[in-house]
């Protein structure tokens, strides 16, 4: 199943994709993130039949959680990407956020701000949170998973470095995306099972790798997040791009105006923007 948050006739709206048309579910639940909060997505299938239909094309695609309480970014999660930007093995993730304002939908345009020319791309898994909880155990973190979508973590490289916190260069308005659809945690039981990731620039393949080359797997994740933070449904966790980013690259290789920048997931799908200038 493919649940897809969208605007249609300007209102907000979350259903299931089948067969090329949208389900509208939202008499079943007012959104996404709360069918998610209260278990509910096993019963959406049911609840399909009674929601009213629209095709894709008079639709515009949210991001499947338009308005997580976290986004949870994981840095240098696969050891080629570690290794192109320098940096140390270590114990724990390296950890950053990002605001939901700088996150788009499946289809919206990326903005290249005024401010840089270094508008790197990024493509990752995301995970959702389905139930809510503090101090998991890695062996019950799967247990706590909604589902999966695609990520593209833009990164403003120059301002990225400008100090030893990420924050800045992950935090452009409409830097980022998120979709196109998530499908549910079933459908992708354990999603380190070396799930094909890629990435592509204008066509190009510019990152490719699989999900098990993650240093630090989805469950651990959620357990060491969870040690500081209460995770509650909606929660995005981001986590971690191969190597081949732009700014390693000789010469690097940035993304701009009229730029296309795809990611696609292996049982998910692939998430698709355009860039634009500011």
């Amino acid at each position: 199943m493919k649940f897809v948050t969208y605007l249609h006739d300007d209102k907000p709206g979350w259903g299931l994709l089948d067969d090329g048309v949208i389900i509208d579910l939202s008499h079943f639940e007012p959104s996404l993130k709360a069918a998610v909060g209260n278990g509910s997505l096993a019963d959406a299938a049911g609840a399909a039949a009674n929601g009213e239909t629209m095709p894709l094309d008079e639709i515009t695609y949210l991001p499947p959680i338009p308005d997580p309480a976290r986004i949870l970014c994981i840095g240098q999660n696969y050891a080629a990407h570690r290794d192109e930007m320098g940096g140390d093995r270590t114990a724990h993730p390296l950890i950053f956020t990002r605001y939901p304002s700088s996150v788009s939908g499946h289809g919206q345009t990326l903005v290249k701000p005024v401010e840089s020319d270094e508008y790197d791309y990024e493509g990752e898994l995301a995970v959702v949170i389905g139930r809510p909880g503090r101090r998991i155990s890695p062996e019950q973190a799967l247990d706590h998973i909604a589902g999966y979508s695609c990520f593209m973590d833009g990164s403003i490289r120059d301002f990225q470095v400008h100090t030893t916190q990420y924050i800045p260069g992950k935090n452009f308005d409409a830097s980022g995306s998120c979709g196109p659809w998530m499908i549910p945690a079933g459908e992708m039981p354990d999603p380190n099972a070396g799930y094909r990731l890629e990435t592509r620039l204008n066509g190009a393949t510019v990152q490719s790798t699989t999900t098990d080359l993650m240093l630090f797997p989805v469950p651990v994740l959620i357990a060491y997040l969870s040690t500081f933070t209460t995770l509650e449904p909606g929660d995005i966790i981001a986590t971690g791009t191969p190597g081949g980013v732009g700014y390693k690259r000789d010469p690097q290789l940035y993304m701009f105006p009229g730029d296309q920048v795809e990611v696609e997931l292996e049982g998910i799908g692939t998430l698709s923007n355009t860039i634009e200038g500011n």
